[in-house]
């Protein structure tokens, strides 16, 4: 699966470790930046890889950013994205089975790298269920998205 990752400076070392780690694990993992830790705005890093997978170059995609919650506010205002900060596996794998989740967020200062890696393995492992309720409800989202994006 083809997965981008991108941070700001408060999520660079857990993506640099991310990166090495999930290639390990066979995953082809596009680097969108940041590529160290000089300070930069995390709604540019969510806009790039935002605009990424709309454009068909990854499936899914991880966001990083000191706490998880800024780079996931700001992923969520790009039409089509669905963004989550999850700091536990459960949440990341339910979050796409329910609710097909496209960007994992997770804050570089809130977790360490064993439980980053067991969390996004965890996230791209899932697949959203095919089944109602979570069809329903992904397609009242949706609807809610194209209304409130005009």
């Amino acid at each position: 699966m083809k997965v981008a990752i991108a941070a700001d400076h408060g999520g660079f070392d857990l993506k640099t470790q991310l990166v090495a780690r999930l290639k390990t694990d066979g995953f082809d993992v596009a680097d969108l930046g940041t590529y160290d830790t000089t300070r930069v705005d995390y709604p540019d890093y969510a806009k790039k890889l935002g605009e990424y997978i709309l454009a068909g170059n990854a499936r899914r995609g991880i966001l990083l950013c000191g706490s998880g919650v800024g780079a996931s506010v700001a992923a969520n205002k790009i039409k089509g994205i669905r963004a989550s900060v999850c700091h536990d596996t459960y949440s990341a794998h339910q979050g796409v089975q329910h609710d097909d989740m496209n960007v994992l967020v997770m804050g570089g200062r809130v977790i360490a790298i064993e439980l980053a890696h067991e969390i996004s393995r965890a996230y791209l492992a899932a697949e959203l269920l095919q089944q109602e309720p979570y069809l329903g409800r992904l397609k009242k989202v949706l609807a809610m998205e194209e209304a409130m994006c005009q």
